[in-house]
């Protein structure tokens, strides 16, 4: 059975983050900027700002490697790669679309 999530409490957020860092094979990860960061930095309440998250992530050698992570894993939540949920929506949107060889009008 398919776990189905409308929205994850910030909590909840926080401790994937924690868990995926702590228990993957991702080499690159080991290299980003936010370690170290407190991971709460990354999964703001509704509504509230996403700059100081973002300014971690500007920069980073491996800000590509956790936007790639995030689209391919369906990330819904927090901020990955310099982009919030949204953004990759926008972004994985203009892939399929990309795919499919139709063109978004600007």
């Amino acid at each position: 059975m398919q776990r189905v999530r409308q929205q994850v409490p910030r909590e909840e957020g926080v401790m994937e983050l924690r868990a995926l860092i702590g228990n993957t094979d991702e080499a690159w990860q080991s290299q980003a900027n936010c370690m170290g960061v407190d991971p709460e930095l990354f999964f703001p309440e509704r509504g509230s700002s996403t700059r100081e998250a973002k300014e971690v992530c500007r920069g980073c050698v491996v800000r590509v490697e956790c936007l790639e992570f995030a689209i391919a894993n369906g990330e819904k939540f927090g901020i990955w790669g310099g982009m919030s949920e949204r953004e990759r929506r926008k972004v994985r949107r203009a892939r399929v679309m990309q795919k499919r060889g139709i063109v978004a009008a600007s």
